[in-house]
């Protein structure tokens, strides 16, 4: 393989994405070692020169917080080789749900990490579906900021064709999504008004418009518990929708989530592999996003434009 003027390494648990990145560009991954010790502590170190390179370094911060601890390592090695450039290529973004004041005397996580990041040393950031759009302005480096949607709008387009599709948004926080999904689409919205009581547990949810005899595509981001997206399914269903799909970008899937989607009245929920999905569920389709990742890499070094990637 010809020499190429950048790197690619990968954390431990992101190595089935870099891999797949790796592929799509034709180029070796990078030789990295992370070496644990009997207290929990463990040590990054580059197998090979990086001096001079322009490196990547692909690592989702998904739980638990070794992810991040890793990644922050990596850069920090990276740093002290004397790369010439280090892009964190971070497909899920960890603690992004922490992305404001929300009450008193709380931490703002999704700061907190961008801060950390470039204290460690990067020079820029890519990731893919941020919780909120604002978390790019925590950062003081250029982000990239990818969308699914780029994956998901053919499949999507195969469905509207076989039905009388409706977009939903289970919380009224995703209505800036879904809508553009809507207008892109071409097709109605509706909304899922949710209250809760506490984090990861909805205590009442109404529906805002109609989806009688209507095919309903759910939209989200993340999928934690799956509490929010299955009683949005099961009461769209109650409500007359002939059947309810979803999509989101990233599969957190903390239990019992699995158990819910294949309890619950969703046909299938679609998601991308920007977290690795172990669990088994007939109703979860994987579709992967390193394609477009690793297009968004080339683009990087060769200086392009990456906004023709965006498409809803």
């Amino acid at each position: 393989m010809q020499e190429r003027p950048f790197k690619i390494f990968s954390g431990s648990k992101s190595r089935y994405f870099a891999e797949k990145v790796c592929n799509a560009l034709e180029c070796p991954l990078g030789n990295m070692i992370i070496e644990h010790f009997a207290d929990g502590e463990f040590a990054v170190s580059y197998e090979e020169s990086i001096r001079g390179k322009q490196v990547f370094l692909i690592q989702s911060t998904f739980p638990s917080s070794d992810n991040l601890m890793e990644l922050l390592l990596m850069i920090d090695a990276a740093k002290r080789a004397s790369a010439k450039s280090i892009v964190a290529v971070i497909p899920y973004f960890g603690w992004a749900r922490q992305d404001r004041k929300d009450k008193p005397r709380v931490s703002i996580g999704a700061k907190l990490i961008a801060d950390m990041l470039a204290a460690a040393g990067i020079n820029r950031l890519i990731a893919m579906d941020l919780h909120a759009d604002q978390i790019q302005g925590f950062f003081n480096v250029p982000v990239d900021h990818l969308y699914a949607s780029r994956v998901f709008v053919d499949y999507l387009k195969q469905l509207k064709e076989t039905g009388n599709m409706v977009i939903a948004t289970p919380d009224v926080g995703g209505t800036k999504r879904a809508s553009a999904y809507s207008k892109f689409l071409e097709c109605p919205m509706v909304i899922c008004y949710k209250l809760r009581k506490k984090a990861n547990e909805v205590s009442d949810m109404q529906i805002i418009g109609d989806v009688r005899g209507m095919d309903v595509l759910l939209i989200d981001d993340i999928v934690d518990t799956a509490g929010t997206i299955t009683k949005a399914a099961n009461l769209l269903i109650e409500n007359g929708a002939n059947s309810v799909r979803a999509i989101a970008s990233h599969a957190v899937m903390s239990d019992p989530a699995s158990e819910r989607v294949d309890q619950s009245m969703l046909k299938e929920i679609i998601f991308t592999d920007s977290i690795p999905y172990s669990q088994k569920s007939n109703k979860v389709k994987i579709i992967s996003v390193a394609p477009m990742f690793a297009e968004s890499i080339m683009r990087v070094c060769n200086n392009e434009s990456i906004s023709s990637l965006y498409v809803v």
